[in-house]
């Protein structure tokens, strides 16, 4: 009769504690990162659960510890790169932390929405959540609604009563106009994004600081979707008013994200208006292909790694009691000149 197959288990903190000859509870210690261990018997353990390959158990750590270390994240429209690049940052620092995500993209920007998303993840056990607010009507409904846990806000603006954090949006857009205004621009047209986002909002708001600060009218700025689409349909009236003569001279234009920055750059060549001799053309976002457009375009680069690693300490500060109130934290914008304004725009 044939023998039956062993089955081999995967090792177990009791096998690691024989093999590294130490206790159960140093062992633990170890693997919790718990600062009064000796670097020897830390190696010692470390060694053990290599050679083992031991890997812990999320689900009877959590009924130990009573600690899922899982963190939550609400989005808004990923499709975007903002949004997107927000949510890798995110995900980065919480692996760099230690903990696991658990995302749920945003259904409708109601408090329904909202609700149902918070219920998801308080199902699954989350200690805390990160929420991207980008639209003012999420951003309210957020702040009425009363999570089991931590909430920390990523681009909701300072407004909402709840811990945040965000890049300085009106401080980016305050950069790049006085950027063209240095280069002697005599004013600064605007392609603004959405109504009822904050990011397109606080855009607008500090370029017509700039203008007002200088004694310039701005000039009527004209409404974008952040679609490349969009920033064409904007730059084909802007190539109209620079062929027209009509209107206060375009000869500078601010555009509040590089993907209609896109489109504006591609209406102007349509319409044989050079960039940046005789239009330059600045983005907002500092996308990947931005310094491939043709020409490489001047934009407002979001340090997205930064935020994630801000909001995500911010979070864990409140899930531990290090922190609490509702501080909003705010990361510095950095301007980079390329060829769409250089030329024009040296400075």
């Amino acid at each position: 009769m044939a023998r039956s197959a062993e089955v081999s288990r995967p090792p177990t903190m009791a096998d690691v504690a024989r093999e590294a000859g130490v206790s159960h509870q140093t062992v633990s210690r170890v693997l919790s990162g718990h600062p009064h261990v000796r670097p020897a018997t830390r190696a010692q353990v470390t060694a053990a659960v290599d050679r083992l390959g031991y890997r812990r158990n999320p689900a009877a750590r959590a009924l130990v510890t009573r600690r899922t270390r899982t963190l939550g994240v609400i989005a808004v429209n990923t499709t975007l790169y903002g949004p997107a690049s927000t949510m890798a940052g995110l995900h980065e620092a919480a692996r760099d932390e230690g903990y696991l995500v658990s995302a749920v993209t945003l259904r409708g920007d109601g408090r329904q929405g909202l609700k149902d998303a918070v219920d998801h993840l308080s199902s699954w056990g989350v200690e805390g959540v990160v929420a991207l607010t980008p639209q003012r009507t999420t951003g309210q409904a957020l702040a009425r609604l009363d999570a089991p846990f931590p909430v920390v806000s990523v681009e909701g603006g300072d407004q909402l009563g709840l811990p945040a954090v965000s890049l300085d949006q009106e401080r980016g857009a305050r950069m790049v106009t006085e950027h063209l205004l240095a280069a002697g621009h005599t004013t600064v047209w605007h392609v603004a994004g959405p109504d009822g986002w904050s990011e397109s909002e606080a855009r607008t708001a500090g370029w017509r600081a700039v203008l007002r600060e200088r004694g310039i009218a701005a000039p009527p700025p004209l409404q974008g979707d952040w679609s490349p689409l969009s920033g064409y349909r904007a730059g084909q009236e802007l190539a109209g008013h620079v062929l027209s003569g009509q209107g206060p001279g375009v000869t500078a234009v601010f555009v509040a994200n590089d993907q209609m920055a896109l489109g504006v750059l591609r209406a102007l060549r349509e319409a044989g208006v050079r960039t940046p001799e005789r239009v330059a053309v600045a983005g907002f976002d500092d996308i990947p292909e931005a310094e491939f457009f043709p020409p490489p375009l001047t934009t407002v680069r979001q340090d997205f790694g930064s935020i994630g690693r801000r909001s995500i300490r911010l979070l864990i500060d409140h899930i531990e009691g290090r922190a609490s109130g509702a501080e909003h934290v705010l990361v510095e914008p950095q301007l980079i000149v390329r060829g769409s304004t250089r030329g024009v725009a040296e400075v």
